[in-house]
């Protein structure tokens, strides 16, 4: 019996691998070129379509269907749940795991409502993408600058309104084992100033379709769960840390 299951074993690792051998030139011949004219077009349209048109359907437009397209040139079938769970005309600080860079497509291409992201000043830097971004009123920080980086918050919270949301990564970094890293305290910091509810979400997979360090881009299937919001009525400097602590408990239960 131990020799049965171990060739099975044997069996299935030769699969796997012969498998990710067949995928790579379909990865560099067809995805990666497909990635990189998608990004140029779509971001050009974004300032082409800002002439006409305002920032929360511009962003709709053009960085959810860059987003899904992808995810389908990959390919990566996304499946979501408690999309009920979300107030279209509800303003939210969405809080999320980060695994992989794929989060970012799973997130554009299926939350559903209008929102900012937080990213690294550096990201400004990446061909159309940054600059995109940017035209759209995304939320750069220097994290390298305190000042900065508050002045830029700041600037932000005048933008969080009316149903439009803001999206941090509360682990700062991806995570490369699976397990979440220690939150840090931004989020709940704007959530508490606004009044705003904490809108938790759970991705599963998408550190199976790309690890974090690697570019061993793997098809793959993905869930992102979507929690009942956290209302941050009666949370303050003081007790932030409690918030944080089931924010983080809600998320984890979704792994």
């Amino acid at each position: 019996m131990l020799f049965v299951n171990k060739r099975e074993v044997v069996i299935e690792s030769l699969w796997k691998r012969f498998l990710f051998w067949l995928y790579q030139p379909y990865k560099y011949f067809v995805f990666v070129p497909v990635m990189a004219l998608s990004t140029a077009i779509f971001g050009t349209l974004v300032f082409v379509l800002m002439i006409f048109l305002k920032p929360r359907l511009v962003s709709k437009i053009c960085g959810a269907s860059w987003a899904r397209l992808n995810s389908f040139m990959t390919p990566m079938r996304v499946t979501v749940s408690g999309r009920e769970q979300v107030d279209p005309n509800q303003s939210y600080v969405i809080i999320s795991n980060h695994m992989s860079h794929y989060d970012i497509f799973v997130l554009y291409g299926w939350i559903g409502i209008d929102f900012k992201w937080v990213m690294k000043a550096s990201l400004i830097k990446v061909p159309f993408l940054g600059p995109a971004c940017d035209k759209l009123e995304h939320i750069f920080i220097d994290r390298s600058n305190t000042q900065a980086a508050l002045k830029s918050i700041n600037e932000a919270k005048k933008r969080i309104v009316n149903g439009t949301s803001v999206l941090f990564f509360p682990e700062g970094t991806r995570s490369g084992t699976g397990k979440m890293l220690p939150f840090k305290k931004g989020a709940f910091k704007m959530a508490i100033d606004l009044n705003l509810p904490l809108l938790p979400i759970t991705i599963v997979g998408t550190d199976k379709v790309l690890p974090k360090g690697t570019i061993n881009l793997l098809p793959g299937d993905v869930e992102m769960k979507i929690h009942p919001p956290i209302p941050v009525t009666g949370y303050d400097d003081t007790t932030m840390h409690t918030l944080m602590q089931e924010a983080r408990r809600v998320i984890q239960s979704g792994l």
